[in-house]
């Protein structure tokens, strides 16, 4: 029986804990991991890093994230159940805590594998129910949870950049923020573009179809 009577013991006014950042940023960061993700994970890794790993059984931090990663938003009624839930789907969920130094005392690090696929992704919750992603698979970036933003990976090939703005341009879409990473020169590079407009499917599927781009994720606020 999970410890938690009702959602809101955990993200609703009665919130367990000194701030949404415990509960509903971490449920955020839970389901921007997913969305990256983009397939049914079998294995999954959760680190918790400073406040987190040292609050994160008593303040429902872990039941927050798993539910994230279930797709569950921070205010779904599920989220009390989310540990049953993910080991009724056969999702094995290991929780560790490390005592390295975090940047920012609410830090968690999300490993995802199957045997298609493997992504690690770093998020931090500031407070306020706010969520950014701060790292995907080694890449610095900073993606917020209340953004129109997407994830472009692509090879680092001469002309890729300026092909996926022009496009956007071309469908009125004004890009408001832009960061560019990459491995090494020529190799694999990523895009966060952040946007005024939505990004609907129909455009994505046009970046898709680009030279070198080799996935998009797309988050609509």
């Amino acid at each position: 029986m999970s410890k938690y009577t009702s959602v809101f013991d955990i993200v609703g006014p009665a919130m367990i804990g000194p701030s949404s950042s415990h509960t509903a940023g971490a449920a955020k960061i839970g389901l921007m991991a997913r969305n990256i993700f983009n397939d049914q994970p079998e294995h999954i890794e959760v680190i918790f890093y400073g406040s987190f790993a040292k609050t994160y059984k008593g303040h429902g931090t872990d039941l927050a994230i798993i539910g994230g990663l279930l797709g569950y938003s921070a205010h779904d009624q599920r989220i009390v159940n989310s540990a049953t839930d993910a080991e009724y789907l056969g999702i094995n969920i290991e929780l560790i805590t490390s005592n390295e130094e975090a940047d920012h005392p609410n830090t968690v690090k999300i490993i995802m594998r199957n045997n298609n696929r493997s992504f690690e992704v770093v998020g931090i919750s500031p407070g306020g129910g706010r969520a950014e992603i701060i790292e995907i698979n080694g890449f610095q970036v900073k993606a917020a949870a209340d953004s129109n933003f997407s994830l472009i990976f692509h090879f680092d090939k001469y002309g890729v950049i300026a092909a996926v703005a022009n496009l956007l341009a071309s469908r009125g879409i004004n890009i408001g923020h832009m960061e560019v990473a990459r491995k090494s020169k020529g190799a694999e590079a990523l895009m966060v573009i952040q946007t005024d407009q939505q990004v609907g499917g129909e455009i994505t599927g046009e970046i898709e179809s680009l030279d070198h781009i080799t996935d998009v994720v797309v988050f609509n606020k």
